[in-house]
């Protein structure tokens, strides 16, 4: 298949690790940002390839796995809602939130439907008339013009039944966030490719040289993964801090400029708080003033009680690659998929899923 089959060659892939041997003089730190490349990376062994002295840590890019916790119980709380259908993409349904999670809500009479698209649910909106439909607006870059969209078709086919709750999160304040925190020995970043092709790459290019941290814009497939390896690491090799872009396929510098206006049209930067990591200043996105017709929050007043993680999960310190997954005393043990204590453990781009589902379990 043209654009898979190549780019899953084992010849070509253990080419590309051999040329990374070479290159590799030092050991190096490279973050993946998505959980996608994370999963990619462990079912197809890419970690098993390496040079020794490199070595690969997990990012924030789980938009389930860094929905905050206020958030979720705010969806719990609109599914048990008189007359509300929360729908969500099924990826959020088992999350726990502070005491439960959507789908064992579901089990208790809560009114949660799982969607495709936010298409979907504006579809819902406009077949349950005397029913109001919620739609959880999860996931960064890649999903807001998808929600942008359905906003805009509610607003022209007067569906009012229909609202959101917004908790798309942004990926460059993050990366800043991370970046600038105490003790952070990230040397290199591996950017998700699916983000950038909406985003582009412009908002990168001031960070990569802020903090001397080469990053190199990377695809999800095997050849992928290494190439943009091999690129990131030459770049540390030569002292150099760039953004560059292996997945020239699908990304362009100045993203989707369609998408992106359409997001800035109806959507503005806020302060989001991220699960596991904390408030990170201007890295979500809210309604604009002019669509706040369409705002769950503002059409419902909710309230958020005192939320806390459990003690034993280290979730927050794997988002934000301090720790690895089988760091946690809870990984295996108490945190299951089945049992999940964090995010990154039922999520299907968490990376303690990632580990457990690809029998990564020692350190």
């Amino acid at each position: 298949m043209k654009h898979l089959d190549e780019y899953r060659d084992a010849a070509r892939v253990r080419g590309l690790a051999a040329e990374l041997r070479r290159v590799a003089k030092r050991p190096w730190r490279i973050m993946e940002i998505c959980g996608g490349q994370t999963h990619a990376i462990l079912r197809f062994g890419v970690d098993q390839l390496l040079p020794p002295g490199l070595e690969l840590v997990h990012g924030p890019g789980c938009p389930v796995c860094v929905t905050p916790l206020e958030l979720i119980d705010k969806a719990i709380e609109l599914a048990f809602r008189p007359g509300v259908v929360l729908a969500s993409f099924g990826d959020m349904l088992r999350v726990p939130g502070s005491r439960t999670d959507l789908l064992s809500a579901r089990a208790r009479g809560a009114r949660v439907a799982a969607v495709y698209s936010p298409l979907d649910a504006v579809r819902l909106a406009e077949m349950r008339p005397d029913e109001h439909v919620v739609f959880f607006a999860v996931g960064f870059e890649t999903t807001a013009p998808g929600v942008a969209l359905a906003l805009k078709r509610a607003r022209q086919a007067l569906i009012f039944n229909f609202s959101i709750l917004a908790a798309h999160v942004l990926v460059p304040p993050a990366l800043r966030a991370i970046l600038g925190a105490p003790g952070n020995r990230i040397q290199g970043l591996l950017a998700a490719g699916h983000v950038c092709t909406v985003e582009g790459y412009v908002d990168y290019e001031p960070i990569a040289r802020e903090f001397r941290v080469p990053i190199v814009v990377t695809g999800f497939e095997p050849a992928d993964l290494m190439l943009g390896l091999l690129m990131c690491v030459r770049q540390l090799e030569q002292d150099r801090a760039e953004v560059e872009n292996q997945y020239a396929r699908a990304v362009r510098r100045e993203g989707n400029p369609a998408a992106r206006a359409l997001v800035r049209e109806i959507f503005e930067p806020c302060d989001r708080n991220w699960r596991g990591i904390g408030r990170i200043p201007m890295s979500g996105l809210r309604l604009r003033r002019e669509w706040a017709e369409f705002d769950a929050e503002q059409r419902f007043p909710l309230e958020t009680g005192q939320v806390q993680e459990s003690a034993l999960c280290i979730s927050g310190l794997v988002l934000q690659g301090a720790k690895r997954p089988v760091e946690c005393p809870a990984f295996g043990r108490e945190c299951t998929p089945d049992h999940p204590l964090g995010a990154p453990m039922v999520s299907s781009e968490g990376a303690c899923a990632a580990y457990y589902r690809y029998g990564r379990q020692h350190v």
